[in-house]
């Protein structure tokens, strides 16, 4: 008999079940009455970030290569027997996988034979099978992957920027590693990663849709094989305060001058995490998102395109807030972003546009709850967190002006910033 315990929230009246199975996993489900999708993810709390780690009955951290993390999500869907992607095709489900900084998911979509397709989904995750020849073989076809990212500029000016903002943490290398590295990893390695990682206790289950959860429950009694908690650790080299380089420059075939413009903050962790996630975001908007008035005096001396944009961008051990966009002199946006930041810390933010976007981003919140995929994904990655899915509407709910204004002058040193522009070749673009 499991456990299950029911999370409600009276606010919006959604709940959904979390049972932690005896095999170790975090099992969440949530019902959807009449929807004609289902969708599943499993996944490991094992990104890009994550190559130094040792387990309790280990004295010494290891450190692995880097990107082997997304190595191991290409590995895991070729098994002994046939690739895991023709399984499915008989399923009908949708299936794919993906890694990022802090995590793997391995996730399918199906209209039916919902069980079906979640008994080949925790089967293919659960049945690695490395050889050296298999292995090999991926090394030249993510080597392929990582030289065409290499000529993409959205992404170059990106990890440039977070090479310009971070000294030693790992968020600064390519989640897929560099040719170099992967040219280190072998069976060995990857089965060394995969029984740490991998481990139930380190990992979660997320489904919604039109379920039935007892099915779901048996379908996992049969198919997880139980774990022993090895408490696994993972750590980082320790980072300091300041940014590495103010500025970094590449050149690739563009148009245009591509940018971006990060603000490096001390990182947090948990609910805390996710109110800074929050109060910045309001930050952002209101500084900056299309009907501020800063945006639309650049937009209108054509100083920004409509490509500018801004986001937050957080996990273990990194946070930082990014401006990016097109513009032909993007270290003219860089001065005018700081002369603004400076000047809305003296006279303050505007209260009733907060009101505004703050109703706009509660809003948008409660849309995603009609959406299976996203109701499993926002368990997925707050079951990891060890936080609820309403964890962030609760949150949004209970943010004020004041505390966006706080943020405000904690999370914004404009002398703590890095600007990356990537140059067109032939510098036409550029001024």
């Amino acid at each position: 008999m499991h456990k299950k315990q029911i999370i409600k929230n009276e606010r919006i009246g959604e709940q959904y079940t979390y049972v932690k199975h005896p095999s170790g996993l975090d099992i969440y489900i949530w019902k959807m009455e009449n929807y004609s999708t289902t969708h599943a993810l499993f996944g490991t709390k094992y990104g890009s970030i994550n190559t130094k780690f040792k387990t309790k009955d280990e004295t010494d951290y290891i450190t692995v290569p880097s990107g082997i993390a997304h190595y191991l999500e290409h590995k895991l869907f070729e098994n002994e027997d046939c690739d895991v992607f023709s399984l499915y095709a008989k399923t009908g489900a949708s299936a794919n996988a993906y890694t990022t900084f802090d995590k793997t998911c391995y996730l399918f979509s199906c209209t039916d034979k919902t069980a079906d397709s979640l008994k080949i989904l925790l089967d293919f995750v659960q049945d690695p099978y490395f050889t050296d020849e298999s292995v090999k073989k991926e090394q030249g076809i993510i080597g392929q992957e990582i030289r065409m990212y290499d000529d993409n500029a959205g992404w170059r000016v990106f990890f440039n920027m977070l090479q310009g903002l971070y000294h030693n943490h790992p968020v600064k290398i390519d989640i897929a590693g560099t040719v170099e590295s992967i040219a280190e990893i072998n069976p060995g390695l990857l089965y060394k990663c995969y029984n740490a990682f991998y481990n139930l206790n380190n990992m979660v289950l997320s489904i919604a849709g039109n379920i039935d959860e007892d099915e779901i429950l048996e379908i996992c009694d049969k198919h997880l094989k139980p774990n022993k908690n090895i408490e696994l650790e993972t750590a980082f080299e320790d980072e300091p305060e300041n940014c590495a380089h103010a500025e970094m420059t590449g050149r690739l075939e563009i148009a245009m001058p591509l940018f971006n413009i990060g603000f490096k903050a001390n990182p947090e962790k948990g609910i805390q995490a996710v109110r800074a996630e929050i109060e910045t975001n309001f930050v952002l908007s209101l500084l900056a998102d299309e009907s501020s008035d800063f945006y639309k005096k650049l937009y209108d001396e054509g100083i920004i395109n409509s490509s500018f944009s801004s986001e937050v961008f957080w996990g273990d051990g990194y946070f930082c807030s990014i401006f990016g966009g097109e513009a032909r002199n993007p270290r003219l946006v860089l001065e005018k972003l700081k002369t603004e930041i400076e000047r809305t810390k003296k006279e303050g933010l505007d209260e009733e546009r907060f009101d505004i976007i703050k109703k706009s981003y509660y809003g948008s919140l409660i849309r995603d709850f009609n959406d299976a995929e996203a109701i499993a994904t926002l368990m997925m990655n707050s079951g990891m967190e060890k936080l609820t899915a309403f964890d962030i509407i609760e949150t949004v709910a209970a943010v004020t002006f004041n505390d966006v204004t706080a943020r405000l002058k904690k999370q914004f040193n404009i002398s703590n910033s890095s600007i990356s522009i990537i140059e067109p070749l032939n510098k036409e673009g550029a001024e």
